[in-house]
């Protein structure tokens, strides 16, 4: 067997780009091939006059992810990255004017949900204790094992986590959870918001998905200095430095194999063999376009596809003292929006806004003085060939007519540039099937089970990553993601190594 293994990774993604990384330190000689010109899929950058934004992703959560990364190559992260933690995840906005401030400590959420909504401190306190035995028990073998696999799922501490898992979990909605735990309609709004996290509807989606919270208001969230762009550029910057050779404007035609083993990928019409292939493409696309598999891609289809977005990149030329990093306007009926999304996949009138605003945490760098640039997000159906220019005109009226009144501001003036993201753009620019940001939704009880694992269970030597495969979408689950797929490489090719010993 030749000493140094080869891997070619498709697609530049945040799941790809850690791939790569662990792939190198485990001693393949590693090569990524990206259709577009730059790194990040998703989680890239964008430059109007002035004003910067984060083209997508916009919460930080979990950075030790990054730090396991650096730990990894054995590199100081200092060198590359470093970020603050925020003490509000978020501030909600209602329609009656209400204005709750999301603590990261949760003592201090609990006093805020009391003294503003007039919830029983300790209702709060219980939720989010009970979220992170969830997590701890529960969520880390979700994040840290194929459930795919049963060589690496039998190695989880399953039979401890069953002490922790009842009926609500698996079997009743997050929303069911929530009502049951608070009595205020706007605390139970809330918690609900935790669905759209991988864009799912939290009237069906598991209780399973309590565990989220967690993440934010007992671990807490964070604003990475630079903007979430700077995650890319600290793991691009991290690979290249582990000798990983990425190859840019470089879209991958097909996946060639040979009977049921991969051999490689071809690319500008050019062949390049090697002994793993991984794809961080949406994984309908990867069967459809570049294994010409369409039953499979056909299968995937049957899973029901996460919510999409319409984002609008505003330059604002004027400071909301109001505002913080992180900003929810919610619909006055929740349910009924998510009934729209998921169900006509039309455009609902009273859109819940999301705004962020990184030039609340470094003024003068993200805008200019004075200004804000705002990051304006609405959930937004997969796109099935609605028309988007029609509904570009009716998301910014609705957006404009809210804020006019809940900030009592006449927000258009103050709009210095513009630029828009559609969940048509969105699938061109990442491949995402649909326009769906997190692949498939988790509408169901058995998503977990039934999205795509990490693995071929029919071709050799191809794995998958990202956010339309196990875990999941966001940040946090594609790190893991690419986690949870080297160790299976580097379990298989042990497993190779052996049989070609003794063979």
């Amino acid at each position: 067997m030749k000493d140094k293994r080869n891997a070619i990774i498709i697609g530049a993604g945040i799941g790809g780009i850690a791939s790569a990384i662990r792939l190198a330190v485990d001693g393949f000689e590693v090569s990524v091939y990206e259709s577009n010109e730059y790194p990040g899929g998703k989680l890239s950058d964008l430059t109007l006059q002035d004003f910067h934004f984060d083209a997508g992703p916009s919460l930080f959560t979990m950075p030790s992810l990054i730090e396991e990364l650096f730990e990894l190559v054995n590199e100081p992260i200092e060198t590359y990255f470093s970020y603050l933690k925020c003490k509000e995840s978020c501030k909600y906005f209602f329609s009656d004017g209400t204005i709750v401030n999301a603590f990261t400590d949760k003592a201090k959420l609990s006093n805020e949900l009391h003294d503003i909504l007039g919830e029983d401190q300790n209702s709060v306190l219980k939720y989010l204790n009970q979220a992170e035995t969830t997590y701890n028990n529960i969520g880390l073998i979700f994040l840290n094992y194929s459930l795919h696999k049963f060589s690496t799922l039998v190695k989880a501490p399953i039979i401890n986590a069953f002490k922790y898992l009842y009926r609500g979990l698996l079997f009743g909605t997050l929303h069911h959870l929530n009502n049951n735990s608070f009595k205020n309609p706007k605390t139970i709004q809330i918690f609900d918001r935790y669905a759209t996290f991988n864009g799912s509807n939290p009237y069906k989606a598991p209780g399973m998905l309590r565990m989220i919270p967690h993440l934010d208001n007992n671990i807490g969230t964070y604003y990475p200095k630079g903007g979430m762009i700077s995650i890319t550029n600290a793991l691009y910057s991290l690979a290249l430095k582990k000798g990983v050779k990425f190859y840019f404007n470089s879209p991958v035609q097909e996946i060639i194999l040979v009977g049921k083993k991969v051999k490689g990928i071809k690319t500008n019409n050019q062949e390049y063999f090697s002994d793993v292939v991984v794809s961080n493409v949406d994984a309908y696309f990867t069967y459809k376009n570049l294994l010409n598999q369409p039953f499979k891609a056909f299968k995937i289809l049957k899973q029901e596809r996460s919510s999409s977005a319409f984002i609008f990149y505003w330059g604002i030329r004027k400071d909301f003292p109001t505002l913080g990093l992180h900003n929810i306007f919610f619909a006055e009926d929740y349910k009924a929006e998510f009934e729209v999304l998921f169900k006509s996949k039309s455009f609902y009138h009273d859109p819940t806004i999301y705004i962020n605003i990184t030039s609340k945490c470094e003024p003068g760098l993200q805008a200019p003085m004075g200004k804000e640039n705002w990051f304006v997000m609405v959930n937004a159906p997969a796109n099935i060939g609605q028309d988007w220019e029609d509904y570009y005109i009716k998301y910014k009226n609705a957006i404009i007519l809210k804020l006019n009144r809940l900030l009592r501001t006449d927000l258009e003036p103050l709009i210095e540039v513009e630029e828009i993201l559609t969940p048509v753009t969105i699938e061109n620019k990442t491949k995402s099937y649909m326009g769906s940001l997190y692949g498939t939704s988790s509408n169901s009880k058995m998503a977990a089970f039934i999205r795509h694992p990490n693995f071929s269970k029919s071709i050799t030597g191809l794995y998958f990553v990202g956010g339309s495969v196990h875990p999941g979408g966001g940040i946090p689950l594609c790190l893991q993601s690419a986690k949870i797929m080297a160790k299976m490489v580097s379990e298989d090719f042990k497993l190779y190594s052996t049989q070609q010993t003794f063979a």
